[in-house]
C-alpha cells in the first residue's frame, strides 16, 4: 500500500489507459530522493502488466552516464532478439550501429530515435507498452534525447512514458516539455499511517521524533525504524542537523557495516559497476579481495534490505543505498574497484575506460589515450556528445606537455559542430595553456578567432584570422577546406550583422585564396553570406555553371541552397533546398533539417508556392523545437505567420507575430526580427493598411533602427514601394524603387527584377503606366506567379480607376483564379472586390477542401497518394507507422472518402 498516494495513484492509472486506447504520452516524476518516485513506478508498472501490457525498464546509475546508448539498449534489450527483424533495415542498422554491434557509419541520433519509436510501435500493435525509466537523471546523455525523442511522439501510440528524476539534476529530459509532476512530501495523516504500518512497536516518544525527523519522507519513514533497533542507533540516525537524505545513508551504512567483509566487498563492487551482472560483480570482487567469493556472500545483504538478486542481474534495492555505500568507502578502495572492474572488462572497451579513467589517481597518459579510443567508437556510434565528454575527461587525465591540448581542441571543434559554442569556447581557452603542435595551434587560433562573435566585425581581427588561415592551408593537407569552415561562421555572422565593407571584402578574397578549384562549393557560398550586393553576380553565375547532380551531399546541398537565399537567388536555390530536405531526412539529422526546411519555407513564399511553404514551415518549426534550435523554430513561426496574413487568417497571424516576436526580444535575437517586420508589413498590405505596412517595412531599411536587415528588407521592398504611393509618399516610393532597380541590376536576381517589373508601374505617371503594366506581363515574369498575379491585380485595379471597366475584368480574373490556385485568400478576395467594382457579379469562392487539413495531414496525404505505405511516410516525417495512420484516419472524413485508394495527387494541390 503507498500512503498518501492516491491523487498521483490515479493520475499515473489515467495516463496508463489513456495510453493503452491508443492514445499515449509521458510524464515526467519529479522529487527529493526517497520521496516515493520508485515506489509509483513500480505501482504503474506491476498495474499495466496486470492489464496483459508488456512493460520495459531501464534505471539510471552514475557510472554508466558516459556510455552512450547504455541506457536505451537496457529498455529495449529484452525484446530486440524477437522484434528487431520487424524493422526497416535502415532503421535496423541504426540501432544495431548505435549498441556497437555492427560497425556501419555512424547513425544520427534522430535515426535512432525513429528506430526506437517504430520497435515500440510494433511492440504496441500486440499488446500495449509501459517504459519505465527510473533515476532518469544518470541515464547517458544520446540515450536521454532518444528518449526525449520518443517521450514526444507517443500520442498515437499504445505506449505510455513514465519517467522519474531526482530533485536538483540538470538533464536533457528538461528541456522535452514533457508534463511533470511534483511528489510532494506526506501529510501528518499519512505519515503516521506508514510509520505505524513499518513499526507499530514503536514507543509515542520516539515516533513522535522519528515523524519530526522524517520530514514526510516515505522511505525515511519506512527505512529509519530499522535502524533503532538500540539506543546508540537512534543516536547515530536522528541527528536533527542532518538531512533527511543524509540521515538515510547513515542508517543504510549502519546496516552494511555489521555484514561479512565479503559482502562489504560485493557491496563495493555492486556500487562501482554499471551492469549489475552477477558474473562480472563476482570476478571482479575476486581480484579486489584476492579470494574467490561465492553467490552465497551477497545473501547478507539480501537479508539486510540492501540489494535483490534477480536471475544474473544484482541491483541495489534504493538508489541512495548505492550512493551510500560507494561514497563511504575509502578513496583508495573505490580505485581499487574501478580498476578490478576495468580489468574484467578487458572485451568492452569503453566500458573498460571508463572504469580505468575512476581508477586513476591522478593524471595518466595511458589512460587519457584509452579513452580517446572510446571516443572514437562514441563517434562511429553516433554519439558525438558523448565523444567530446570522452575527450574532456581524457584531456583531464593528460599532461598539459602530452595530450592535453590535443584532446581539448579536438573536444571543442565536435562541440563547436554540435552548436555547443559556449563549451567550445571554455576549452579552446583551457588548450592555450597546453602544449600543441604548430598546426594545433593555427587551428587553434583558427577557431578562437571564428568563435569570437566580435571580431566578426573588425577589419583587423578578420585580417589576422586570414593570415592565421593561410598559414593553416600551408601547414596541413586538409589546413585549406578546416580554414574554410573557420570562416563559414564569420561569412554568416556577416549577413545578419552589419559590418564595414573592407570586412566583408577581407571574407570573401580570403575565401578566394583558399579554394582549390574554380567555383569552390564553400567558397561560393562564403562569398554569397559576407557580401551579397558585391558579390550575388558572381556566385550566381558561378552556380548557374554547376553541373547537373555536381553537388551530392545533403550538408553540402542545404549549404548552398540557403546561400543562394541570401542573395536573393531563390528560383535557382530551390533545387538544392528540395535535394537537401530529401537527403537530410534519409539521414536522420533532424537539427540540420529544420534549418533547411526553414529555409525551404521562405523560399517557397517568395517564390509562390504556397502550400508548400505551409507545409514544410509546420514541420520545421516542429523539428526546430525538437532539437533544441528555437531560433530557427521562430524564424518558421513567421513563415507560417506570413502565410496565415495571405489565407485570411488574420486573427492568428497577429497572436503568432505578436508571441514570437516577445520571444525574439527575450532571447535577444534581434536579427530575426527582420523576419518579424516582414510578416506584419504583409499583415498591414492584406488589411489595405497602407499607412502602418510603410512604418513597418521601412524599419527594417533604417541603419538605426533595431530591426536593420537590409537583405530581409529587400524582400518586401515592393510591399514597402506600394505602401508608399497609397500613402502619398511619391518621393519615398520613387527612392524605395531607385534602390530596388540598381540592385537588381547590379546583383542580376531574377527575384528583384520581378520586383522591379511589379512596382515599376506604381511609381510611373499615368501616361506611362500602361505600357510597363504590359510589358512587365511579359514571360519574365512566369517564374513568379505571385509577383504575376499581384501586378494583374493591380494593373486591373488602375484600368478600373481609369473607368475602363470592361478591360479591367480580364486581368482582375486572371489574378483571382491565380490567388485561388495559389491558396492565398486574402489577395483573391482584393482581386473579387475590384471585380465587383468593375461591375461584374461574383460570387464567394468555393470552399477549398484541402483547407480542412492541417499542413501534417495534407503532407501525409500526398505522400499515401503517391503510393507510399504507412511505415514509409513515418520513415521520411519521423512519426511512426501507428500515428500516420491516426492522420489518414482524419483525413479521410475531411475529404469525404473512405480509403487510401481514393487519394489522388490531382486532387491535393501542388507548387
Amino acid at each position: 500500500m503507498l500512503y498518501g498516494r492516491d491523487a498521483e495513484l490515479r493520475l499515473l492509472s489515467d495516463i496508463t489507459s489513456r495510453g493503452f486506447a491508443g492514445t499515449g504520452g509521458a510524464l515526467l516524476l519529479r522529487g527529493e530522493a526517497g520521496i516515493g518516485k520508485t515506489a509509483l513506478l513500480k505501482a504503474a508498472r506491476e498495474a499495466a502488466v496486470a492489464k496483459e501490457g508488456r512493460a520495459l525498464s531501464a534505471l539510471g546509475v552514475q557510472s554508466e552516464a558516459s556510455v552512450p546508448f547504455a541506457g536505451l539498449h537496457q529498455l529495449l534489450n529484452p525484446v530486440l532478439h524477437d522484434h528487431l527483424d520487424h524493422l526497416m533495415p535502415r532503421q535496423r542498422n541504426a540501432l544495431l550501429a548505435a549498441f556497437g554491434v555492427i560497425d556501419d557509419a555512424a547513425p544520427e541520433m534522430f535515426s535512432v530515435g525513429l528506430a526506437s519509436l517504430e520497435l515500440i510501435s510494433g511492440l504496441a500493435d500486440e499488446s500495449p507498452v509501459i517504459l519505465v525509466i527510473d533515476d532518469a537523471q544518470w541515464i547517458d546523455g544520446p540515450s536521454s534525447e532518444v528518449l526525449a525523442f520518443i517521450a514526444r511522439r507517443l500520442d498515437a501510440e499504445r505506449a505510455v512514458m513514465l519517467l522519474a528524476v531526482r530533485e536538483g539534476h540538470d538533464t536533457v529530459l528538461d528541456d522535452a516539455g514533457l508534463p511533470e509532476l511534483h511528489l510532494p512530501r506526506l501529510d501528518d495523516d499519512s505519515a503516521k499511517a506508514l510509520l505505524e504500518a513499518h513499526a507499530p512497536q514503536l514507543d509515542r516518544s520516539l515516533r513522535d521524533r522519528l515523524l519530526v525527523e522524517a520530514a514526510g519522507n516515505p522511505l525515511a519513514l519506512s527505512e529509519l525504524p530499522a535502524a533503532l533497533s538500540s539506543q546508540g542507533g537512534v543516536a547515530q540516525t536522528l541527528m536533527p542537523w542532518l538531512p533527511t537524505t543524509r540521515r538515510l545513508e547513515r542508517s543504510f551504512l549502519s546496516r552494511a557495516s555489521t555484514l561479512p567483509d565479503e559482502t562489504q566487498t560485493v557491496l563495493l563492487i555492486t556500487a562501482a559497476d554499471d551492469e549489475g551482472d552477477l558474473a562480472e560483480i563476482l570476478e571482479a570482487a575476486q581480484l579486489l579481495d584476492g579470494t574467490a567469493l561465492p553467490v552465497a556472500s551477497l545473501e547478507p545483504a539480501v537479508e539486510a534490505g540492501l540489494l535483490e538478486v534477480s536471475g544474473h542481474k544484482v541491483r541495489f534495492r534504493h538508489p541512495l543505498i548505492r550512493s551510500a555505500i560507494y561514497h563511504a568507502a575509502a578513496p583508495s578502495r573505490r580505485l581499487a574497484g574501478h580498476a578490478a572492474l576495468a580489468a574484467v572488462l578487458a572485451r568492452h572497451q569503453e566500458r573498460r575506460a571508463w572504469h580505468r579513467a575512476a581508477a586513476a589517481p591522478g593524471p595518466d597518459d595511458d589512460v587519457a589515450l584509452d579513452l580517446e579510443v572510446a571516443a572514437a567508437k562514441a563517434l562511429l556510434r553516433g554519439a558525438p556528445r558523448a565523444a567530446a565528454e570522452a575527450l574532456q575527461q581524457a584531456a583531464l587525465l593528460s599532461d598539459p606537455n602530452t595530450h592535453r591540448g590535443r584532446l581539448l581542441l579536438r573536444s571543442a571543434e565536435i562541440n563547436f559542430e554540435l552548436g555547443s559554442v559556449t563549451v567550445a569556447r571554455r576549452q579552446l581557452a583551457e588548450a592555450k595553456f597546453a602544449k600543441l603542435e604548430r598546426a594545433e595551434r593555427l587551428r587553434h587560433t583558427l577557431w578562437m578567432e571564428a568563435l569570437n562573435e566580435e571580431s566578426w566585425f573588425s577589419p583587423e581581427q578578420v585580417r589576422a584570422f586570414a593570415d592565421v588561415a593561410d598559414q593553416l592551408a600551408s601547414a596541413e593537407s586538409n589546413g585549406a577546406a578546416l580554414a574554410l569552415r573557420a570562416l563559414w561562421p564569420l561569412a554568416i555572422g556577416c549577413w545578419y550583422g552589419n559590418p564595414a565593407p573592407e570586412t566583408r571584402g577581407t571574407v570573401v578574397r580570403t575565401a578566394r585564396r583558399l579554394q582549390t578549384g574554380d567555383g569552390e562549393l564553400m567558397t561560393l557560398c562564403i562569398a554569397a553570406c559576407a557580401d551579397p550586393v558585391e558579390e550575388a553576380a558572381w556566385v550566381i553565375g558561378e552556380t548557374a555553371r554547376l553541373a547537373p547532380g555536381s553537388v551530392n551531399d545533403a550538408a553540402e546541398q542545404h549549404a548552398l541552397g540557403a546561400s543562394l537565399t541570401a542573395i536573393w537567388a531563390y528560383d535557382l536555390s530551390w533545387p538544392y533546398l528540395c535535394a537537401a530536405v530529401e537527403g537530410l531526412r534519409q539521414q536522420g539529422r533532424l537539427g540540420l533539417l529544420g534549418e533547411a526546411l526553414a529555409s525551404q519555407a521562405w523560399a517557397a513564399i517568395l517564390l509562390g508556392k504556397h502550400r508548400l511553404a505551409r507545409t514544410a514551415a509546420d514541420e520545421a518549426r516542429r523539428l526546430s523545437r525538437d532539437t533544441g534550435r528555437p531560433r530557427w523554430a521562430f524564424v518558421a513561426d513567421l513563415a507560417m505567420a506570413t502565410l496565415a496574413c495571405e489565407r485570411g487568417e488574420f486573427d492568428a497571424a497577429n497572436e503568432l507575430i505578436r508571441t514570437t516576436e516577445a520571444e525574439l526580444l527575450t532571447l535577444g535575437a534581434q536579427s530575426i526580427l527582420a523576419y518579424a517586420q516582414f510578416a506584419r508589413g504583409r499583415y498591414a498590405i492584406v488589411h489595405h493598411k497602407y499607412n502602418d505596412a510603410f512604418e513597418q517595412l521601412a524599419r527594417v531599411l533604417d541603419p538605426s533602427d533595431i530591426t536593420y536587415h537590409p537583405f530581409v528588407g529587400y524582400w518586401a521592398i515592393a510591399d514597402l514601394i506600394e505602401a508608399a504611393v497609397h500613402t502619398g509618399r511619391a518621393d519615398e516610393a520613387r527612392r524605395y524603387f531607385s534602390q530596388l532597380n540598381a540592385l537588381a541590376e547590379k546583383t542580376t536576381a531574377p527575384f528583384l527584377t520581378a520586383m522591379a517589373a511589379y512596382a515599376h508601374p506604381l511609381v510611373a505617371p499615368e501616361d506611362e503606366a500602361e505600357s510597363l503594366y504590359q510589358r512587365a506581363l511579359d514571360p519574365r515574369l512566369s517564374n513568379w506567379p505571385f509577383h504575376r498575379a499581384r501586378l494583374l491585380l493591380a494593373y486591373g485595379r488602375w484600368l478600373r480607376r481609369q473607368r475602363r471597366l470592361v478591360e479591367a475584368r480580364r486581368p482582375l480574373h486572371a489574378a483571382m483564379e491565380s490567388f485561388d490556385a495559389l491558396g492565398i485568400k486574402a489577395f483573391g478576395e482584393d482581386a473579387r472586390s475590384e471585380l465587383r467594382a468593375a461591375g461584374e457579379a461574383i460570387g464567394q469562392p468555393t470552399p477549398d477542401t484541402l483547407d480542412k487539413l492541417t499542413p501534417q495531414e495534407l503532407q501525409i496525404a500526398k505522400m499515401a497518394a503517391s503510393g507510399m505505405t504507412n511505415r514509409e511516410i513515418g520513415t521520411r516525417l519521423f512519426i511512426s507507422h501507428r500515428t500516420v495512420g491516426q492522420h489518414l484516419s482524419r483525413v479521410f472524413p475531411k475529404l469525404g472518402i473512405t480509403s487510401r485508394g481514393q487519394l489522388h495527387l490531382s486532387d491535393l494541390g501542388g507548387d
